[in-house]
């Protein structure tokens, strides 16, 4: 799989999807700690709001209804800071420039993989609305905020109620990305079938394909998991998506791992 997938990637015909999970080493704060400081925002003890199974959706949704989303993004865009120094040392993000992916996609709303090109000199054009999409080159990659960017208040996908918007994937970034994959393969990262969002855009895909009579000519999906899971590998297979599990002993290395044997394949050593 690993020796498939490495020639899809030297090919240029890999689609990276990129979840909170590819951040998380650099210590940026988890919805647990966002929803915490929503509720002492708005005068609510953190230990009460935040319950186990609380709504994170609805409890942003009543954040924006409350003081609108301003603040919050101000707040958000300091604490996703990362400086240049722990980001020039990331090696997951310097593997993603070298991968040379042509669409990154990612739902993260921080700037760390758009920085990370810089810091290494590379150019790219980050898509996060339709003007975007219209000013992009086909020569660079493409860095698509999937749900927003710190840059534009009004792109933030964060509330329940722009999250019910988004499912019905017919927002032009949506329909770029439908684009985008339909002649390649998507390898997904730091993400897990939680995530309701991604569970409907598998399933999407799945059903366009379904509904074509072309199944059998999709291009292959992958999705990396950090630690083997039966259920969601046998849902994940159902919709069409191989899962990768690193062989590694310590989960946070299963990425860096994964991505220094793509780059291996794809440079042919």
């Amino acid at each position: 799989m690993i020796t498939e997938l490495a020639q899809l990637v030297r090919d240029r015909r890999v689609v990276l999807f990129a979840g909170a999970g590819l951040s998380a080493p650099l210590g940026l704060p988890t919805w647990s700690e966002l929803i915490a400081h929503m509720a002492q925002d708005l005068g609510y003890d953190p230990a009460v709001l935040v319950q186990p199974g609380v709504n994170y959706l609805t409890v942003a949704e009543y954040y924006v209804l409350e003081k609108n989303i301003g603040p919050l993004r101000s707040w958000m865009d300091r604490k996703w800071l990362v400086d240049d120094a722990a980001l020039s040392a990331s090696k997951v993000h310097n593997q993603i420039v070298d991968l040379d992916f042509p669409f990154i996609y990612t739902t993260n709303y921080d700037r760390n993989i758009e920085r990370a090109f810089e810091l290494r000199g590379r150019q790219f054009d980050k898509i996060a609305s339709v003007v975007d999409i219209g000013r992009a080159s086909s020569d660079r990659p493409h860095i698509v905020k999937f749900h927003g960017d710190f840059d534009n208040d009004g792109s933030i996908v964060l509330a329940e109620s722009r999250y019910f918007e988004r499912l019905r994937f017919e927002h032009p970034l949506d329909i770029k990305f439908r684009a985008d994959v339909l002649g390649r393969s998507i390898l997904f990262v730091g993400y897990s079938l939680n995530d309701l969002n991604m569970r409907l855009l598998l399933y999407s895909l799945q059903q366009t394909w379904k509904e074509a009579g072309a199944l059998e000519h999709r291009p292959k999906s992958y999705m990396v998991m950090l630690r083997p899971d039966p259920i969601q590998q046998r849902v994940l297979e159902s919709w069409g998506v191989e899962t990768i599990v690193p062989d590694v002993d310590s989960p946070e290395l299963g990425l860096p791992h994964l991505f220094d044997q793509l780059l291996a394949g794809a440079s042919g050593a």
